[in-house]
């Protein structure tokens, strides 16, 4: 199934970033999540060789349907950079 998707990245320290993925949907099954955010490990590992990368997945299409999937603590790094708006996103496809 296609999604639109965007993709934000949060600074966590000098050389660890979170990618934040975001698809425009209110209601995703768990493992639509989870194949989404391994795509998106995929793609970091083939393109920057970064193998532990950290994906946290957003869904939703309005702040109140909002949805943050991941770990605990990216999760939070997420959220706050939201908050505080100083996470940007730019469009992404899989091709």
């Amino acid at each position: 199934m296609a999604y639109k998707l965007e993709y934000g990245v949060v600074s966590d320290s000098p050389r660890k970033v979170i990618y934040a993925l975001r698809v425009h949907r209110n209601v995703m099954e768990y493992w639509e999540i989870h194949d989404i955010a391994e795509q998106m490990r995929e793609r970091m590992l083939s393109r920057y060789g970064d193998q532990a990368a950290d994906v946290v997945v957003i869904v939703g299409t309005t702040r109140e349907t909002l949805r943050l999937f991941g770990e605990p603590y990216s999760v939070s790094r997420v959220r706050t950079a939201m908050f505080h708006a100083s996470l940007s996103f730019s469009p992404i496809d899989w091709d």
